[in-house]
């Protein structure tokens, strides 16, 4: 709730709001759980008066109601299951990427991030002929990476340049950047007419780590708010443009434990709806194109699955996954 100020509804002038803050009464969930008889007493206020505005402001401040229904019928119509072009991980993701949540991939270096990233952004625009965002933001992309896998997809050269063209990459090298390049994206998608080239399904951040963690050294106060600014905006993104929104993160060790964790604290650990870790360890062939996957935060599914993911370029092309659950 706001802190009351003069002209947030109508009769609320600066002589009230100094009144009632005299008396403690500061924000709009203060005013309307006061005792309005008593508060008119001791600040000389109208009694009617403050009923009205408490009255309005209820109205502007409350949240608007939703039963169960109504959630369900908007989920339906709002939600799609995006394949990632890999079966071993859809299956730990209950199907695919969600539209309207934020799936995060953390791993040390070389344990494939980036490449899971490119194989989902190759899947959605070739496979399932959507849009994606790319936004890197360590300069390792490049459109040769993305051409290698998807001549392993097609043959077709016409077909390798469609879904090149509904692979938009843009570069944001530091928070700033970020922030802007996703106002913008806010911006062109609220204007946007759905055409024949398809629409955008899914946001690739590449990486979060290499934006936020040259902020949170020394003094952390305006970079832990600046990082929250940031999970802010990738959480309503996702959920008022109903895209699924892919981050990496990074490892780090525990300074007490001196063990291996998701970099950029607890405070992040709240962003992702669904979090997987990559492991190039025992068993997972590190110098090969196979990965451990293990699930350790979801929604729907249990954590602690693992599951071995092979985030090489295709074999032999499959039929096309796709969509699943859309209703837009």
């Amino acid at each position: 709730m706001g802190v009351l100020r003069a002209g947030l509804c109508p009769g609320l002038t600066q002589d009230m709001v100094q009144l009632l803050r005299s008396r403690g009464i500061k924000t709009v969930v203060d005013l309307v759980s006061a005792d309005l008889e008593e508060v008119a007493q001791k600040c000389g206020l109208s009694y009617k008066a403050l009923v009205a505005q408490r009255r309005v402001l209820l109205a502007q401040f409350s949240a608007f109601p939703f039963n169960g229904a109504d959630l369900y019928e908007e989920l339906k119509t709002s939600t799609a299951i995006l394949s990632t072009g890999i079966a071993s991980l859809d299956k730990l993701l209950d199907a695919g990427l969600y539209t309207g949540e934020v799936t995060e991939i953390v791993g040390g270096p070389g344990s494939g991030k980036t490449q899971v990233c490119l194989r989902v952004a190759a899947n959605v625009a070739h496979g399932l002929q959507q849009n994606v965002l790319y936004i890197d933001s360590t300069g390792g992309l490049t459109a040769s990476r993305i051409l290698q896998l998807l001549q392993a997809r097609t043959p077709e050269e016409e077909e390798q340049a469609g879904a090149l063209q509904r692979i938009q990459v843009v570069r944001a090298f530091d928070i700033f950047q970020m922030l802007d390049v996703l106002q913008d994206l806010r911006g062109a998608v609220s204007q946007q007419v759905s055409s024949s080239s398809g629409t955008l399904k899914v946001v690739v951040v590449d990486s979060v780590t290499a934006v936020v963690a040259p902020l949170l050294g020394g003094q952390q106060r305006e970079g832990l708010a600046l990082m929250m600014q940031l999970a802010r905006e990738l959480k309503t993104l996702a959920r008022d443009l109903s895209v699924a929104l892919v981050v990496t993160n990074h490892m780090t060790r525990d300074r007490d434990s001196g063990q291996l964790k998701p970099a950029l604290g607890r405070s992040w650990s709240f962003v992702p709806s669904t979090r997987l870790l990559l492991d190039t360890g025992q068993g997972a062939g590190a110098s090969g194109s196979w990965r451990m996957a293990c699930l350790t935060k979801s929604p729907r599914l249990p954590t602690g699955f693992q599951e071995m993911v092979d985030i090489g370029t295709w074999g032999t092309p499959v039929q096309s996954p796709t969509l699943q659950g859309d209703h837009m």
